[in-house]
């Protein structure tokens, strides 16, 4: 079945990203994607105008990437397909097609970018990102038998299946409690290889330095724990 680009919308949480996503938007292939969200943190810089300059819609919200993610979704409701992905210019907009196509054609309801799987430009992933995919993965494997190698923020899934998961994570571990809720639902998961680029412009807000690496690790971690502790709180309630 052919990619309809009416049903196809690319949410793009950005926070200081004017230094590339007027890139990152213009790259998208527009015979596939309908609709580009940009969901913006308050930005202190000038995102939201290169933002709307390039072609995208903007929508500026509190800070939280998951709160940026799940506004998009909400706000795409004439979209079958929603993807996510980065604002940096690291992830490669031509393998959208790649990511829709096996959901557009029925064989899987959620689609996920592996960059650990794919050709990394040199710097453009440090080792502890890799390695926190990977246990990641592998938790997620031990719980509910889909093994997963990476968390990347590029990926494709249905905006209803979205919704119906009920995601809670407002913050950075949203990807991995869409990856455990999707898993524990029995979705069909497809994870696809993709090249990963070095970033744009800016600084990480995850890897850009120790304290924010460690921030975000112990929100996954925590994410981790609480995801997969509800259904014991469920039976014990």
């Amino acid at each position: 079945m052919p990619v309809e680009a009416t049903s196809v919308a690319v949410v793009i949480p950005t926070f200081n990203e004017a230094d590339s996503i007027a890139s990152v938007v213009s790259e998208l292939p527009r015979d596939i994607v309908g609709r580009i969200i940009v969901v913006d943190g308050s930005s202190a810089d000038a995102t939201r105008q290169r933002a709307r300059d390039a072609g995208a819609d903007v929508i500026e919200v509190g800070r939280g990437y998951g709160l940026a993610c799940l506004t998009g979704a909400q706000a795409a409701e004439r979209a079958d397909i929603v993807v996510f992905m980065d604002g940096d210019g690291a992830d490669d907009p031509s393998a959208i097609t790649a990511l829709v196509e096996p959901i557009r054609s029925g064989s899987y309801d959620f689609v996920i970018a592996s960059r650990a799987r794919g050709k990394r430009q040199p710097g453009s992933m440090a080792a502890h990102q890799l390695l926190a995919g990977y246990i990641a993965g592998w938790l997620t494997k031990i719980l509910y038998g889909v093994r997963y190698t990476d968390m990347c923020a590029f990926r494709a899934i249905r905006r209803d299946t979205l919704l119906s998961l009920r995601m809670r994570e407002m913050t950075y571990g949203w990807n991995l409690e869409m990856q455990m809720r999707a898993a524990r639902a029995r979705l069909r998961v497809l994870e696809v290889p993709v090249g990963y680029r070095n970033r744009l412009g800016g600084e990480s807000k995850v890897a850009g330095s120790l304290g924010g690496s460690l921030r975000a690790g112990l929100k996954i971690m925590s994410t981790f724990v609480r995801v997969a502790i509800e259904p014991l709180r469920r039976r014990a309630a």
